[in-house]
């Protein structure tokens, strides 16, 4: 056989396997129009903006291979909010990877334009291991509303979208010990090609699942707990996670220094027959920071454990009243020297299987010094397609 005829062959036994394969494209549309307050204290303003995003998934699945690819076209519109420092802070906000994963934003007129790839990875999975390498998502911690632990992705409860963050560059693998625990081990690297992994057992020992992590980088180290469990066969959701950390910041003249602190939460929930669903959730840390120490560490592995406060509740409520309308409500409260709070309702009703609409507000309250200070109203429409 030729050299010719073996590509011939292979590239007809590629495109063999390519047709057995399950694929799986879709679209999806977000739209929300903003009434919101400047992200820094030095700009005191209010703006009126759109933003949308079109989202584009790509899924493949063969036997025990599989692959993902996200990416989004993203639009801002209004030449108030785009003109704004709040934007330009926003402009130069980047995932921390060691390749660029969106474009540079393209002006034109009131508004302005980008594209992204949100994730982007291949996997083998079987009864015992699950291996995913390229741009994803890292979980880890067991809250609602704040994950002290995970130090990858964790989840922003105080935006419009809690779930929408950067992916990471790993390589990550889960090894099932037996039917009830399981090791993962992580390590990705970050735009300075810098190094950063993490170790996690987690298994279930008669009364709850229990986990212990670990994360390890050039300037950050964490080890922590996850713990969730019923109590006593209640229905009542018991869970919490906690981590001591240490890690290096910078001050207003790029200079190191070292911080040590424990950071963890205490949580339940409930979902009561009617409908409604309760989760109540604290968060405390040993040290609390100043705006001025996270403004200058936006780019730090610990940003978000950069929190104002020492202690935060949080309470949680949604309920459906029937199949197209659902209401839920966000309420934290930031026990520190001026206490203040973060209220945050909404209503979406699902108009059918393709659009749903929903109507919000970020409701803060708290003297102008305080943490939360002003006032957000969005309206967002959902179309997938």
């Amino acid at each position: 056989m030729t050299a010719s005829s073996k590509k011939l062959f292979f590239l007809l036994l590629f495109f063999a396997e390519f047709l057995f394969a399950d694929e799986g494209y879709r679209v999806t549309n977000t739209n929300i129009t903003l009434l919101e307050g400047s992200v820094t204290q030095a700009e005191d303003k209010r703006y009126m903006y759109n933003y949308n995003r079109l989202r584009f998934y790509a899924d493949y699945e063969q036997d025990r291979y599989f692959g993902s690819v996200i990416s989004d076209i993203v639009n801002y519109y209004g030449d108030s909010y785009t003109s704004s420092n709040s934007f330009e802070y926003l402009k130069n906000s980047r995932s921390d990877t060691p390749f660029e994963t969106q474009t540079n934003f393209k002006d034109y007129g009131k508004g302005a334009v980008y594209a992204k790839l949100y994730r982007a990875y291949v996997g083998y999975e079987d009864a015992k291991n699950r291996v995913v390498a390229g741009l994803q998502n890292i979980s880890m911690g067991v809250g609602r509303i704040w994950t002290p632990t995970n130090i990858f992705n964790p989840r922003n409860s105080y935006a419009i979208e809690p779930d929408e963050i950067y992916g990471v560059s790993a390589l990550s693998y889960l090894r099932h010990l037996n039917d009830t625990s399981h090791v993962t081990i992580v390590a990705s690297q970050n735009r300075e090609k810098k190094f950063k992994y993490a170790g996690q057992y987690k298994g279930y020992l008669s009364f709850a699942d229990i986990g212990l992590n670990a994360v390890n980088s050039d300037k950050t180290k964490m080890i922590g707990y996850e713990i969730e469990g019923n109590l006593a066969e209640s229905g009542v959701e018991l869970r919490s996670e906690a981590g001591y950390i240490r890690s290096s910041l910078e001050d207003e003249f790029s200079q190191e220094y070292a911080v040590e602190f424990f950071q963890g939460i205490l949580g339940a929930e409930y979902g009561f027959k009617n409908g409604v669903t309760l989760v109540f959730e604290t968060l405390y840390s040993s040290k609390d920071f100043s705006y001025e120490e996270v403004l200058f560490n936006l780019d730090s592995d610990i940003l978000s454990n950069l929190v104002h406060s020492n202690f935060y509740s949080g309470v949680t409520l949604s309920y459906s009243f029937n199949l197209f309308l659902d209401a839920s409500l966000l309420y934290i409260e930031s026990f520190g020297d001026k206490n203040s709070r973060f209220i945050s309702p909404s209503l979406s009703y699902t108009l059918n299987d393709y659009n749903t609409l929903t109507l919000g507000a970020q409701i803060l309250g708290g003297k102008s010094e305080s943490e939360f200070r002003e006032n957000s109203y969005f309206f967002k429409w959902s179309l997938s397609f």
